[in-house]
């Protein structure tokens, strides 16, 4: 069982994703922290981010290491623990740049398929192009979408004492290049199901997603 979850920034898909995961029996994969990944290395080795073909020519230098355990997932790059590392502003300020360029989405697109591929019991992957290019053959895929405030909202409670205002400008932002990009841009696959999760607690969209999975392991 192979179960595809996109969206935009926000919209609840880490949380969901680990916990439908972790309730199901499944394995679980966040892309995001792999391109996070591949930009924080690109940042700590030096490599111009505004030069595409600098990006291009390092994307295979890295070795990223995704644990897939919903309960504690783990990553690592070159065998060190990159998981805080990762979510600072520098990386998130960088890794559209990064992600937008091909080479650097071949090499991750490949890794993240051999994952999924490796996943006995099955997985929850979830992305921004998991269900269009990454696993366009998933079981279930699902969109899950929410207002721009909703996910400020969300966003900046996360990153504890962030401006809802200027969390707001940066998701729009963010969407904007990620949906604009030429590879493998933010879309909703065309037999996607879509979740808004604007007026929904995290576990009324848990128990959504479940209840969809479920209904697809029965064969309704």
């Amino acid at each position: 069982m192979i179960v595809a979850i996109d969206g935009p920034s926000g919209t609840g898909k880490s949380s969901t994703s680990k916990a439908v995961a972790a309730q199901l029996g499944l394995s679980y994969l966040d892309t995001g922290a792999q391109y996070r990944a591949i930009t924080w290395w690109m940042v700590n080795n030096g490599i111009d981010i505004d030069d595409p073909a600098s990006i291009a020519a390092a994307a295979g230098k890295p070795e990223i290491v995704s644990g897939t355990d919903p309960e504690g997932p783990t990553i690592t790059v070159d065998g060190v623990d990159v998981a805080g590392p990762i979510r600072t502003q520098e990386v998130t300020s960088k890794v559209s740049a990064v992600s937008a360029v091909p080479e650097v989405r071949a090499r991750i697109t490949e890794l993240q398929r051999s994952i999924a591929a490796s996943a006995e019991q099955g997985i929850v992957v979830e992305g921004r192009d998991i269900g269009t290019t990454v696993l366009p053959d998933a079981d279930l895929k699902i969109f899950l979408t929410a207002s721009p405030e909703a996910r400020a909202a969300r966003r900046s409670g996360e990153l504890k004492g962030a401006d809802v205002h200027s969390t707001r400008e940066a998701l729009i932002k963010r969407d904007a290049a990620d949906s604009s990009r030429k590879t493998s841009p933010l879309a909703k696959a065309d037999d996607a199901v879509e979740v808004d999760t604007t007026a929904l607690t995290l576990a009324q969209v848990i128990e959504c997603v479940v209840t969809l999975v479920e209904e697809k392991r029965a064969g309704k």
